[in-house]
């Protein structure tokens, strides 16, 4: 099923956890493991609250699978952020007049990596999975090394702190939770 239609299907699901005073604002679609979907519900209303459901719309209570999902949600949407110093068009802009201006050597080389790194990156609604992460780390890297980098990564930097974004979207999950995890 395409992912826009399954996203239709599970939203008029999640949609009935909705409170009186809430609506649903959006839900993230996330694979942490294959073939395992868990689809990350946010609502609006006087607090913010979620739900995790699974691929029947129904509601997920075990602490873990939420957790895992939550954090490959959050891995990827940070990924993306920080993919090609989170400015990747205007990089992209830069390097082309780099090209028309100096023609360094592996310019050519860079450009492609960077519009290769943008294609990557897809458009929402697009699937959190450690695949995906995966991709984009390694189109990061080719960007990386066409661009000479040197062993400090600014994305790999990123990515190491990550834990902190993490854990403070699974606190913020957790505490506004709509069923009782275990």
């Amino acid at each position: 099923m395409e992912l826009r239609a399954e996203l239709e299907r599970i939203a008029a699901a999640a949609a009935g956890l909705a409170g009186p005073d809430e609506a649903l604002e959006s839900v993230i679609p996330t694979e942490p493991e294959p073939g395992r979907r868990v689809y990350l519900c946010a609502y609006s209303g006087p607090l913010r609250t979620w739900a995790a459901v699974d691929d029947a719309g129904t509601l997920v209570t075990d602490r873990s699978r939420v957790r895992a999902a939550v954090s490959i949600a959050a891995l990827c949407e940070l990924a993306e952020e920080s993919a090609g110093g989170g400015k990747l068009e205007e990089l992209r802009q830069q390097l082309v007049a780099l090209r028309i201006t100096e023609r360094p050597e592996g310019i050519e080389e860079a450009e492609a990596a960077a519009l290769a790194l943008e294609r990557t990156i897809e458009p929402p609604p697009r699937l959190a999975s450690p695949e995906y992460l995966d991709t984009v780390g390694l189109a990061v890297r080719r960007l990386e090394s066409a661009l000479g980098a040197s062993a400090n990564s600014p994305f790999v930097e990123t990515m190491k702190h990550a834990s902190a974004v993490v854990d403070e979207l699974e606190l913020d999950v957790e505490a506004g939770y709509k069923a009782d995890l275990t």
